[in-house]
């Protein structure tokens, strides 16, 4: 009987099942770690993902990357822990809470229990688990399932709130009244890399309003906007000091004041009548579209022409509608004129009953009623609509509103310098990633706004004194800390650092008040961002592990995490560890279903990961993903693609062994240590020994240098010049009797060498196919944890 397995494969899924066991029985992940004791260390941070909804296909992208790259690493010598993780705070985790028990807004949420509500979050964070694991089992993606580090346990809070405190005693943590971005739809604010996820192309009302001039009859400022609801919180109009305006009629009779530059929006017949800088319209009064806020302190300030340099001719009418309690820039412009600020919109987005038009609606709703409005009583100039960006709350999906709050603030800006420099040291793939997109994001670094108003979360730590007029507070930076202050009212077995039950700690404050907890959460990014330092409980314990692993030498996850994961992880480590977080990252686009089109289950594109599995095999779908792009472009993933994928690569390599197991147990091949040198084979075996050293050095070249696509298609382009070109012109050699000619043992050590190689060579991307054409290729039996060793 032949040494060689010559059962032809069933299919790739059954073979996969058959390795996977193996895998189990001899435990061949952890003695892939285990055999690299005292080996270099090679890091690899895992992005937590929240395991609260199903894994989609796009995971199998981001995932296959991350293996490929550890079991490269690993099968060059490296000792490579691959630690899991659970992202479980957030709003996430609530939207999807908030469904299930019917409740709507903040106050439904209180109404119900903070504590039943929070218990509910936590129930709910790892309803998905066992599928994530499944599928990461499944996919070949080998990560300590086991040991993950999970971001709602205490441990992992208590070093959350180390590196607050060390951020707070560096001098870079505030609290601070901006105008941020503010979702109503969750009632919190979102931070500017929580903003810049969830820009969505929309069509707003444009809308161009007259603003009569005070003792001017006739005549009116021209202003434009795209948020007419804030019309009614309007305290002043802003113009360019070096601006040139001009006062025109129009054919209709109308007088008019707009920038000269602009006047192509009048689409009318106009004669210019008075020229004026905008310094010199500084001043000048009109009549506010609404008098809400007549009575109002502040009122004799408001509705005024102020000067900003902000204002250009580039779209609009050169004269800005200015509402302080809505912008950014409005803000700023109401500090330095000394403008009121007028705000209408509680904290749910709705109107107040101080706006009796709109009282009670939804701000953005209340847009088509303001443009009724002042269409009725004469205002309206004309209406449009305007197609462009706005942000959305990146989670629940509703527009987002510039909003007057209190945050507390990490002054990222302080070391804005210094996130540019560090980020120099970091090899991103691709390059342009790096210096572009998370460049460009460094150089506009704005302060994170760090507090959230909700309920599951990490607490922010900190404690203020209740004494009226205090300014005393507290940062507590760990358990311990906590239970000096506290004395008895905790018990370390049932604590929990949760709210409502942090909240109930309170002690005596040296001023004469009690030390009372702000309500606010931590920006669930930053939990993720911790990563590094939480999942090995630094400082408190694991100290040796975090500094033998920091800063990560790998990290990979998808395009949207630019201004998200890879942003916070490099921001913690620069304002604590004055270092980077990770020193290579590839980023992986976005997988378009066939046509080009983002997958959602709405549209009924999505793909399932595990009925894809499970028809194509997980080696199939991850070269496919690897070998048909770079994969930081976007793919278009096609069934097709994936049938393609596996005619022309797995099966041209089954056929391959296949024919070489025929033959070889026919003659009695055995690969003995009397090897043919390869200057004594003849041309073509060295010719496809010389391709084979070739694509060895191309692979090894192109993983290091983090290109596993480069990698892919040089294996392949071996396995069909060794089909197409090798074995078609060395068959007779097969042929021939056995014994006859040293020429056929040649042949045979040719092949079989080959086929090795390309077991090894694939197996970062296509690891059980590789288990099992490696072990089929030894003749003394199976050979667990071999692969482990690159060529």
């Amino acid at each position: 009987m032949g040494s060689f397995d010559e059962k032809k494969v069933a299919s790739l899924p059954e073979l996969e099942r058959e390795i996977l066991r193996f895998w189990d029985e001899n435990d061949v992940f952890q003695e892939s770690v285990s055999q690299r004791e005292g080996a270099p260390p090679y890091t690899f941070y895992e992005g937590p993902p929240t395991a609260n909804g199903r894994p989609g296909i796009h995971h199998v992208m981001a995932r296959t990357i991350k293996d490929a790259f550890c079991r490269f690493k690993t099968m060059k010598g490296f000792r490579v822990e691959r630690k899991a993780g659970w992202d479980t705070h957030g709003l996430p985790v609530e939207i999807e809470v908030e469904k299930e028990l019917g409740l709507e807004g903040r106050h439904q949420v209180v109404e119900y229990g903070i504590d039943r509500y929070n218990a509910a979050c936590r129930e709910s964070v790892l309803r998905y688990k066992d599928l994530w694991d499944d599928l990461t089992t499944r996919m070949g993606y080998w990560v300590d399932l086991h040991n993950p580090y999970v971001t709602f346990r205490n441990e992992y809070i208590e070093s959350v709130w180390w590196l607050l405190k060390t951020i707070y005693d560096k001098g870079l943590l505030y609290q601070g009244y901006k105008i941020q971005w503010y979702s109503p739809g969750s009632g919190t604010v979102l931070s500017s890399h929580e903003v810049s996820l969830g820009y969505k192309e929309v069509q707003d009302p444009s809308v161009y309003v007259r603003f009569p001039i005070v003792d001017q009859d006739d005549v009116a400022f021209l202003a434009w906007t795209t948020t007419p609801w804030t019309l009614i919180s309007n305290t002043a109009l802003a113009v360019g000091p070096k601006i040139e305006y001009v006062r025109v009629t129009t054919d209709a009779g109308e007088r008019l004041v707009l920038a000269k530059e602009r006047l192509a929006v009048l689409k009318c017949e106009f004669a210019i009548e008075e020229t004026y800088t905008g310094d010199q319209l500084v001043g000048w009064r009109y009549v506010p579209p609404f008098d809400y806020f007549s009575a109002d302190e502040g009122a004799d300030q408001a509705w005024r022409v102020v000067p900003a340099n902000y204002v250009t001719t580039s779209d609009g009418t050169g004269v800005v509608h200015t509402a302080p309690a809505f912008g950014a820039d409005d803000h700023a412009t109401a500090v330095s004129e000394g403008l009121p600020v007028f705000n209408p919109v509680d904290r749910e987005g709705k109107f107040t009953e101080k706006a009796t038009l709109v009282a009670g609606t939804w701000f953005k709703d209340a847009d088509k009623v303001i443009a009724r409005d002042l269409r009725d009583r004469g205002l309206m100039f004309r209406h449009e609509t305007y197609l462009h960006n706005y942000p959305h709350d990146w989670r629940k999906g509703t527009p987002l509103m510039s909003y007057p709050v209190d945050s507390w603030f990490i002054r990222t800006t302080a070391i804005k310098d210094r996130l540019v420099e560090l980020n120099e040291q970091i090899n991103w793939q691709p390059k342009g990633m790096g210096t572009g997109r998370f460049g460009e994001w460094l150089r506009n670094n704005v302060d994170w706004a760090l507090s959230r108003r909700r309920y599951w979360g990490t607490p922010l730590p900190i404690w203020e004194s209740d004494k009226p007029g205090s300014e005393y507070r507290e940062i507590i930076g760990s358990i311990e800390e906590l239970r000096s202050k506290c004395g008895d009212q905790f018990d370390d077995d049932t604590l929990d650092l949760h709210r409502p039950f942090v909240d109930e700690l309170t002690w005596p404050a040296p001023d004469g008040g009690t030390m009372r907890r702000v309500e606010d959460l931590i920006d669930v990014w930053f939990d993720s961002g911790a990563m590094p330092f939480a999942q090995w409980h630094y400082p408190f314990e694991n100290k040796k592990a975090f500094e033998e692993s920091f800063p990560a030498d790998f990290i990979a996850e998808g395009v949207d995490q630019t201004r998200g994961w890879f942003y916070t992880l490099h921001a913690i480590a620069a304002l604590v560890m004055d270092d980077v977080a990770y020193r290579n990252v590839v980023v992986n686009g976005l997988v378009l279903d066939a046509k080009g089109e983002k997958m959602s289950k709405s549209k009924g594109n999505a793909v399932d990961p595990f009925e894809t599995i499970a028809r194509h095999g997980a080696d199939n779908v991850r070269w496919y993903m690897m070998s048909n792009a770079p994969p930081w472009e976007n793919i278009r993933f096609a069934e097709q693609g994936l049938v393609e994928t596996y005619r022309k690569f797995f099966s041209t390599l089954f056929n391959l062994y296949g024919f070489f197991a025929t033959y070889a147990n026919v003659d009695a091949f055995v690969m003995t240590a009397e090897v043919i040198p390869v200057a004594d084979r003849p041309e073509i075996d060295r010719w496809i020994i010389s391709r084979l050293n070739t694509t060895i050095k191309e692979v090894d070249a192109s993983l290091a240098d983090y290109h596993p696509t480069r990698a892919a298609r040089a294996v392949e382009r071996f396995v069909d010049e060794m089909s197409n070109w090798y074995v078609r012109r060395s068959r007779r050699r097969f042929w021939k009797e056995a014994g006859s000619d040293q020429d056929k043992v040649a042949a045979y050590q040719t092949v079989f060498t080959c086929l090795v190689s390309v077991a090894r060579l694939m197996a970062p991307f296509a690891p059980f196919v590789a288990e099992w054409l490696f072990q089929n290729l030894q003749q003394g039996g199976p050979a667990p944890f071999v692969l482990a060793r690159f060529l």
